[in-house]
């Protein structure tokens, strides 16, 4: 089959019908990442402490691929009260360097356990490609001049 299911020990197991990350070919589809603990959890009640642990439950699934937060290409994000975008931004920046992904965040009603936030993601898997010869990081396509 041509489509990989990508799961993590740090994360807990699914809960419905669907698998915490896909892989098809370089492309892995993240589902939407709850801030819930290895029990299933939700975890404090402040925007930063969630974002946090959605972004640890995002490495986590990175951690099984060796892929490192630069090979996430799009997130989006989904809050259920806007007036937290400046604080949770702040949290999502530290985990992230520039060139960023590209990204969508928007307002919802209500999320699953009644959650603050969900991230779910689009990643690339470049680790074929970064090799000693062209030490690039997923910033540009094959490059003689890359800079990484």
């Amino acid at each position: 089959m041509l489509k990989k299911q990508v799961i993590s020990m740090a994360i807990p197991k699914a809960i419905g019908p669907y698998s915490p990350a896909i892989k098809i070919g370089d492309f892995i589809y993240l589902s939407g990442m709850l801030p819930v603990d290895i029990d299933g959890n939700i975890i404090k009640t402040t925007i930063e402490e969630q974002t946090t642990q959605v972004m640890k439950n995002i490495l986590a699934i990175l951690d099984e691929m060796d892929l490192k937060t630069y090979h996430i290409i799009k997130t989006t994000v989904y809050l259920d009260d806007l007036d937290d975008f400046d604080k949770m931004n702040t949290v999502y920046g530290e985990f992230f360097e520039e060139p960023f992904p590209a990204r969508s965040c928007v307002e919802v009603s209500k999320l699953p356990k009644n959650a603050k936030i969900v991230i779910d993601a689009v990643i690339i898997d470049t680790l074929k490609y970064e090799t000693d010869e062209n030490p690039c990081s997923g910033c540009q396509e094959l490059c003689d001049d890359c800079s990484e």
